[in-house]
């Protein structure tokens, strides 16, 4: 790989163009990092704010050897690209961080069951099924209804279904391609639902983001509370067992882990190689925010602190409705709001931007971000 000789500034290129490289990219900037962004479409919300965007097909290897040329790492701000198609970017040369090592376990919800098993880390109940015949067989012990979520791909509700009697199962194994792997789960009496974050270097240490408290609806989260106000003992196992998972999939940069809380224990849920919804509210309160410790940790700098710099913070998703200037006025009008628009064309269930609230009692700010965010709604501002 060769750099532009008219710069010293490192150079770190972008796999994806939504919200979360734009943040990159915002992030990018007070440090020096010239920043670079392959994206699908020329309107991705990373594309609008990047000086240098590449638009083309992340399946394409050659088109993504193209583009690495030039970066001094490759990093990304989703996970669908193929493990392999990474691996044999890593064989031409390219630093590439999260590696292919790292994506085939943690974008793959299957083996993430697997590395939970082998780390004796409680994972919720499941079986694997390719076939309506397995899933069949799964539900004969879990009961109707249950929850299939595909092993890799699915995210922000898009990927999982709820299933009632045979039938529906039958269906949607007909609609999926085959030998699609697909995780069975029972329906779970969740009491709650937390997040965490390590930031992780490539020498193996890490700085750890605080447990925050998630609310999901339709699969999709809408807000979050930072701290999550736990016992300290389901925090401090949260922490450990996201630094456990971060060591065996050698993880480099963010990895998000989440959790279940079911009956005063905690499960491990799911893992997100890469910055995620549950860390956006580090902009405005902690000290370093998930994407500047994310492009640190992929360039091999030293890591910043994850702690919170307030006493406590909310935040809510702002999905699904034009997030133009005048709902911006109206979110704005509370003085205490931090409004992040990410210029998404807007469509029922798609995150067009977030709220966050910083202040001292964390519940009054989680109610006065999901009503803010609501009211845009209601009111017709948007």
């Amino acid at each position: 790989m060769t750099r532009r000789p008219e710069t010293t500034a490192p150079v770190v290129g972008v796999i994806g163009g939504g919200q979360l490289a734009r943040m990159m990219y915002q992030a990018a900037i007070p440090l020096g990092i010239e920043l670079r962004i392959f994206a699908a479409d020329e309107g991705d919300a990373g594309t609008r704010v990047a000086r240098t965007s590449t638009i083309g097909d992340w399946h394409d290897a050659s088109a993504l050897r193209s583009f690495a040329e030039g970066c001094d790492v490759v990093t990304f701000d989703h996970e669908l690209v193929d493990p392999t198609t990474v691996r044999a970017l890593e064989d031409a040369g390219v630093v590439v961080r999260p590696g292919s090592s790292t994506l085939a376990v943690a974008a793959d919800k299957a083996r993430q069951r697997r590395l939970c098993q082998a780390l004796a880390i409680p994972a919720p109940p499941h079986a694997l099924a390719t076939s309506s015949a397995e899933a069949i067989e799964a539900v004969s012990r879990f009961g109707y209804p249950v929850v299939a979520k595909v092993s890799r791909g699915g995210f922000d509700g898009r990927g999982v279904w709820w299933l009632h009697h045979d039938d529906e199962v039958r269906s949607l194994f007909e609609a999926l391609p085959a030998e699609t792997v697909v995780i069975i789960e029972p329906a779970l009496a969740i009491d709650a639902e937390l997040a965490t974050l390590v930031a992780r270097h490539p020498d193996g240490t890490m700085v750890h983001y605080p447990v925050v408290r998630t609310h999901q609806v339709d699969g999709i989260c809408v807000s979050l509370e930072a701290p999550a106000d736990i016992p300290p003992h389901l925090e401090a196992q949260a922490r450990a067992w996201a630094a456990s998972i971060a060591d065996a999939v050698g993880a480099v940069g963010i990895l998000a882990v989440e959790y279940f809380v079911i009956a005063g224990h905690l499960f491990v849920n799911e893992l997100a190689p890469r910055p995620h919804n549950s860390g956006h509210y580090s902009i405005d309160a902690c000290i370093t925010s998930q994407f500047e410790n994310h492009l640190r940790a992929v360039l091999g700098w030293p890591l910043g602190s994850a702690d919170l710099q307030v006493d406590a913070a909310a935040m809510a998703n702002l999905i699904g409705f034009p997030l133009d200037g005048a709902a911006v006025e109206h979110l704005v009008a509370d003085p205490r709001a931090k409004v992040h628009v990410y210029e998404k064309a807007d469509r029922p269930g798609r995150k067009v931007g977030h709220l966050t609230m910083c202040g001292i009692n964390r519940a009054e700010l989680h109610d006065r971000v999901r009503s803010l965010a609501a009211e845009c709604v209601r009111a017709g501002v948007a």
